[in-house]
């Protein structure tokens, strides 16, 4: 194919018909047409996954990568080097030159001058890659030797990107469909052949404000001679001193920078004071939200993960992926909705057990044995996930959880909407804007904030209420009766959420 268009002027008419030919192939592989491939301008450089159009647009306006010659990301293989005329190729040029290659690694070896008795430890890296490279890939092989076969897989992996398990699994499976390959087992195996042609590396140290490199004589150094900066890397300790961070090292000065600082983790302290005075017992929020793991929008599907974040910790910390736990996913296709109390059960199960069991935990920071406990604080989702959570509904009349039954709701009466415009309830009595009519609904506001709706209402109402899960159409009726009577369902989220709170 002609590639000659990458190097035009991206006005040039020969360039826009070479972007459309460049595409029309990258789709020809089998791909859809609505599903990304990476994208070669310029500016993403193959880094990039994006839509036809959107490729088609950064290849007009930016222009082609160089130097990408070989399409190999978007489905051309890899061409030999020379061409030869099959009519006169015969089996001898077929085969790898394996026997050029070490001869042309180890050409020291072979060519050394005067004789020493015995093999030295180069010679013996030679004459034992001369030996596997006489060894038959499976029995009548003519084509591959086992040497030339690792190079070649070798090889592959470098170009494709395959990690080093991937490399191990083919290696398992080729050696499990074909019994008598003689190949190695795992990856390490192949890696120590390929290293003795030269073709591994070695790792050189360096300070990390670029003084010297631990090389030569300071190959054993730990600090840098002129900097006296550490040689290794310090990870910060993550033990149970930082879970007491947010009770001995955060700064209480009345600022809002942390949970510990809000009041919420205030009213918990004192309504259970056994729980706060070990400053090591964790404090939970649970979050969930769906997504689709597959790459392409065109497949409908929803996995859900159920996710525990730890707040004992400092902000830096707590957020961190690598500090959060992952303590449930629940499968797709489609989202479980209310039904998600049926797969937080066996997690429900556990939160009990350890907020009024506890779990024996050792703290090596103090060489103690102490017993651990836990509470579930809140919820973390975004508003329409926050129905399956909490069991609320975020629409109609009252669809404000905070407001609950005094949500000041009006239905417009053209575009039969909701509208929620009475908050001016929340601004500090004598405020302006409460008795401002003229840029509101022409009524001065008098009235006080909703209160919020407590625990110990929540279970006096759910009290009597049978809640059926599943998706079966009478059990949608009956439950469809339910919330006609409560507009608020009986999760088992919620429920443990305020037993968690007020116990």
């Amino acid at each position: 194919m002609d590639k000659k268009w990458t190097k035009l002027p991206r006005f040039n008419r020969d360039y826009i018909n070479g972007v459309e030919s460049f595409l029309d192939f990258a789709y020809s592989k089998g791909r859809p047409q609505g599903e990304e491939i990476l994208c070669p301008c310029a500016k993403c450089g193959n880094c990039c996954w994006e839509k036809r159009n959107v490729v088609y647009n950064h290849l007009i306006a930016i222009g082609f990568v160089e130097g990408y010659n070989v399409w190999v990301h978007h489905g051309e293989r890899i061409s030999r080097p020379m061409e030869i005329d099959k009519n006169i190729e015969d089996e001898e040029d077929s085969r790898d030159d394996i026997d050029w290659l070490l001869y042309d690694t180890f050409r020291n070896v072979v060519e050394v001058e005067g004789v020493n008795k015995g093999l030295n430890k180069d010679a013996r890296k030679f004459y034992n890659l001369i030996d596997e490279a006489k060894q038959e890939l499976y029995p009548g092989c003519k084509n591959f030797s086992t040497l030339s076969f690792i190079i070649r897989m070798y090889l592959l992996k470098c170009l494709h990107g395959w990690s080093n398990a991937s490399f191990t699994a083919l290696l398992e499976l080729l050696k499990e469909a074909i019994p008598d390959l003689n190949i190695p087992e795992s990856f390490n195996k192949a890696k120590s052949m390929i290293r003795d042609l030269g073709l591994d590396y070695k790792k050189i140290h360096a300070c990390r404000n670029d003084c010297m490199l631990y090389w030569g004589d300071y190959e054993n150094d730990n600090s840098c001679r002129f900097c006296e900066a550490s040689r290794w890397k310090e990870f910060p300790q993550v033990d149970t001193n930082s879970m007491r961070w947010h009770e001995e090292e955060r700064s209480k000065d009345g600022k809002l920078r942390h949970p510990a600082d809000g009041h919420v983790w205030n009213d918990f302290d004192k309504l259970h004071p056994e729980f706060s005075s070990e400053t090591r017992n964790v404090r939970l929020g649970l979050a969930s939200d769906g997504f689709n793991p597959f790459r392409t929008m065109s497949l409908s599907h929803s996995t859900w993960p159920v996710m525990m974040v730890v707040y004992n910790f400092p902000p830096w910390m707590c957020m961190k992926s690598e500090y959060m736990m992952l303590s449930l996913l629940i499968p797709g296709p489609q989202s479980p909705g209310n039904n998600i109390d049926v797969y937080l059960q066996p997690l429900i199960k556990e939160l009990k057990e350890l907020w009024e069991s506890g779990v024996e935990t050792y703290d090596a920071s103090r060489n103690q044995t102490f017993q651990m406990h836990e509470a579930l604080l809140w919820t973390i989702s975004d508003y329409p996930r926050y129905v399956m959570l909490s069991g609320w509904s975020t629409k109609g009349k009252l669809a404000c959880a905070c407001c609950n039954y005094n949500t000041f709701s009006i239905c417009l009466k053209h575009s039969r909407k909701m509208c929620y415009m009475d908050h001016r309830v929340f601004l500090p009595v004598g405020h302006v804007w409460r008795a401002n009519k003229s840029s509101f609904n022409r009524k001065q506001e008098h009235r006080s904030a909703p209160s919020l709706l407590k625990g110990e209402e929540i279970l006096e109402i759910l009290k009597d209420f049978n809640n059926l899960f599943g998706n079966t159409k009478r059990q949608k009726k009956l439950m469809a009766r339910g919330r006609s009577q409560f507009f608020l369902s009986c999760h088992i989220g919620l429920i443990i959420h305020c037993v968690i709170i007020l116990m």
